[in-house]
Order: structure tokens, then C-alpha cells, then sequence
């Protein structure tokens, strides 16, 4: 058997994923040198952005294996070394452009990304479930998803998402930990232990500010933002740094609830923004005999987005009704959304519902710079 060609391994090579920028590692000029002997045994060097890079084994793996599967191949050895200041500098040039002074890339009049900013009255409510649910379900669809957990006192996305590494940092850059096919970025990350974040308004819209834009998330088709429960410093900050956020209010069925959550939707007319729709949580228990039972009452959901409606002046939809099931809280603890661990029950099935409508509905062309001169 001949030995593999260089053609071969380079291709085989293409096909490795890097895990944090979802991008080929050739793509990335992360192959400083691959080469095979007589005797079919291939050595490949692989450039990591960083010394300490915390996925460098899923990279030694995902080489390994790729090149073994070459015709010819009978043993590879992977050695990993780490960029210069000057490739890491291409690199960055690469993926965020050459304007030293990069503003939110989802502001840009390219930008196709929507954004939702997961809104609510109050705590308690599951919204960050909601979010974290959702993202995972887009995700699954195929769409590039991403997630800012903008709840900076009470961040909890990590856990859910089953998230225990930190960010990777490229010099200014910052790389977000990919879960679930799915990027995030929180404070929690930042944070040792349970250690609580104790800030003022200002650091709340710098930190808010800095996610969006040194958090290199690439072209995203969705980004969800978990915000805070209420309508106070984030949200402002939301609608000043992502104007063409759309709000999505999650309550549960409770009339008070709805009464709180109104007043989430309702910045909408003060912000300009547009309110996607509305979700309702936590809206019946299903018993073993097959009957519910309505814990929290009932049609909050619905007088919300009647009222949201009149209030915007604009249709507002309830996107759908999310019963209460253990299974969606047992996902949450252990850092496995329910529409990927269990995807058949009544709650996923209702996630996976209101994920649906969402990702059929296009960002739209209106307002974007089409590059196009008329003649």
C-alpha cells in the first residue's frame, strides 16, 4: 500500500472542527505541518490560539482520528504547539476584520441575526429554562445559536447548559464555551465558586457591553439574551446596544403574574422595540390518570398577549403553553435541556413547538445595506 498523499491529510484535516470557533482548524491556520512516511505513519503539528486552551485533547482526538481514517495511514502522532503574537494577530484579523474598534457585530446593517431578549415580571418564572430550551432546540434545527446570559446578579445558563470551562481569551478576544451546539457567554464564568456579583448600574452595562462585543460568536442566525427579571438597568442597557432586539415576555398563568409580566413587554413602547411574543410557563400538571391539574391557575398567557397587543399596537401571539414536568426541571439540574434529553415529553414537545414558529420567522431585509447601486 502506497503511502497517503499530502492532498489526503490536509483534506482529512478540513474536516476537524475547532470546538470553540466551529470552524476548520485549516481554515484557521492551525496546521503548521503534516506528513506521512514510507511506512504509512503520519505526523501532524496542530497551532493552538493558546497555551492553556481547555479543549486541546478534543482537538488531539479529532486529528488523530480524521487522518487515521486516510487510505494508508497505520499511526499518527499529534503534536500541538501553540501560535505566535503574529499568527494569533491573522487570526483575529480573520475573523473580526481589520477595524480595530469593533462595535456589536449584530447592530451591523448586514447582520441577519435576530435577537431575542427573554424577558420577564418577575423571578421565577423558568425563564432561563425557557431560554436555554429553546436555543438548544434552534440549535438542533441546524441554526447557529447563541446565548448572553444577561442576568448578571442571578446568572444560571451555565448550569443549565451543563458548562464548567472557562472562556478561552485570545489576547482581547474572548471565546465562548460551546454546549449543546450552542455558545454562551456569562458572568458565572467569570466568577469563582458561588461567589455573588455585587454591582451598580454603570458596570452592569459595561459587563453587558463587553459580552457583545470582544465575545467572538461569528454569524449567528439567533442570539438569545437572558435578562433579568423586571425592567431595570439591563433591559435599558439592551435597548440602547441592541435596538432591533425583539422582547420575549415569559409568565406563568397566574393573573398575577400576567400583571407583573405586562409591564416587561410594555417597555417595548418606550424602547421602540418589538415584542416577539409571549410564553406561558408552567401552565398545567399532568396526573398519572391522565387529568390536570391548573397549579397556577389558568389564561394568564393569553390576557397577556391580548393586552400586550393593545398596548404595542401590534399583534402580539402566544407562542404556547408549557406544562409543568418534573423532567424539565431534572434536565435543569444536571445541565441537560429537556428538548435533547427527553424531546418526546409534554414540555419538550411544547418547547419544541415555540421553537418552530421562531425559527421561521426571517429577520426580514428592511433597514439592511443590500450592497447593491441602482443603475
Amino acid at each position: 500500500m502506497s503511502a497517503p498523499s499530502p492532498e489526503s491529510l490536509q483534506a482529512a484535516l478540513a474536516t476537524v472542527i475547532d470546538p470553540e470557533l466551529r470552524r476548520p482548524i485549516t481554515e484557521l491556520g492551525m496546521v503548521e505541518s503534516v506528513a506521512a512516511d514510507d511506512g504509512g505513519r503520519v505526523r501532524a503539528v496542530v497551532r493552538l490560539t493558546v497555551a492553556g486552551c481547555p479543549l486541546r485533547g478534543t482537538i488531539t482526538r479529532d486529528a488523530a482520528a480524521a487522518l487515521m481514517a486516510v487510505d494508508g495511514v497505520t499511526d499518527v502522532d499529534v503534536d500541538l504547539t501553540v501560535m505566535t503574537a503574529e499568527q494569533r494577530a491573522g487570526l483575529k484579523e480573520m475573523l473580526q476584520g481589520t477595524n480595530p474598534k469593533r462595535g456589536i457585530p449584530f447592530n451591523e446593517e448586514s447582520s441577519l441575526t435576530r435577537v431575542y431578549a427573554v424577558a420577564s415580571g418577575k423571578g421565577g418564572v423558568g425563564k432561563s429554562s425557557v431560554t436555554v430550551n429553546l436555543a438548544c432546540a434552534l440549535a438542533a434545527k441546524g441554526l447557529r445559536v447563541g446565548i448572553v446570559d444577561a442576568d448578571i446578579y442571578g446568572f444560571s445558563v451555565p448550569a443549565l447548559m451543563g458548562i464548567t470551562q472557562a472562556p478561552t481569551r485570545v489576547d482581547e478576544m474572548i471565546l465562548p464555551p460551546v454546549a449543546h451546539d450552542v455558545k454562551v457567554i456569562s458572568i458565572g464564568m467569570f466568577v469563582t465558586g458561588n461567589q455573588p456579583v455585587a454591582w451598580r448600574g454603570p458596570m452592569l452595562h459595561r459587563a453587558l457591553e463587553q459580552f457583545l462585543t470582544d465575545v467572538y460568536f461569528g454569524d449567528l442566525d439567533v442570539l438569545f439574551l437572558d435578562l433579568p427579571p423586571g425592567t431595570g438597568d439591563v433591559a435599558i442597557s439592551v435597548a440602547q446596544l441592541l435596538p432591533r432586539a425583539e422582547i420575549l415576555v415569559v409568565t406563568t398563568p397566574q393573573a398575577a403574574a400576567a400583571d407583573v409580566a405586562e409591564r416587561a413587554g410594555a417597555i417595548a413602547v418606550q424602547t421602540g422595540q418589538k415584542v416577539a411574543g409571549v410564553v406561558e410557563n408552567m401552565s398545567f400538571l399532568t396526573l398519572p390518570d391522565g387529568s390536570t391539574m391548573e397549579l397556577f391557575g389558568s389564561g394568564g398567557g393569553e390576557v397577556l398577549a391580548t393586552r400586550l397587543s393593545q398596548t404595542v399596537n401590534a399583534t402580539v401571539e402566544l407562542l404556547g403553553q408549557i406544562p409543568l414536568d418534573v423532567a424539565l426541571r431534572e434536565g435543569g439540574d444536571i445541565g441537560a435541556p429537556i428538548v435533547l434529553a427527553n424531546p418526546e415529553s409534554p414540555s419538550a414537545a411544547a418547547l419544541l413547538d415555540i421553537a418552530g414558529k421562531l425559527a421561521v420567522r426571517p429577520r426580514g431585509l428592511s433597514g439592511l445595506h443590500l450592497g447593491v447601486t441602482p443603475r
